[in-house]
């Protein structure tokens, strides 16, 4: 795996607690095809051009709040339906805002996160 340079000030990498760890893999391969790499039982690390970005770490509970993640997409409704389809539960339909729409779901742990997209709906 490649390390690319850190940048100050820039995301680096996220960590999402979850309490099912089988679960939240599948969730996240099916609904956005992401790659993961074990670490164990207690965690999978999120891989992404050429690097790893985040990790799932397993946890007892997961506790309301923190920063929210967004992730990008092409295909917005795409998203949606692949978000339903894994399992994920729509907690704010798509809606329009200044440079954009977006969305809001729950992953099966309960963590919430939003998916973005700068094309026309």
């Amino acid at each position: 795996m490649v390390r690319m340079a850190h940048h100050h000030h820039a995301i680096d990498y996220i960590e999402i607690p979850v309490t099912d760890m089988d679960a939240a893999k599948s969730f996240y391969a099916t609904a956005f095809g992401w790659s993961l790499t074990d670490y164990g039982p207690e965690y999978a690390g999120i891989q992404g051009d050429g690097e790893e970005v985040g990790g799932l770490r397993r946890d007892d509970e997961v506790r309301a709040g923190g920063p929210l993640v967004i992730l990008y997409s092409g295909d917005l409704e795409a998203s949606v339906a692949a978000v339903t389809g894994a399992g994920g539960t729509i907690l704010r339909p798509i809606y329009a805002f200044p440079g954009g729409r977006r969305f809001h779901f729950a992953d099966p742990a309960g963590n919430e996160l939003a998916v973005w997209s700068d094309q026309p709906g």
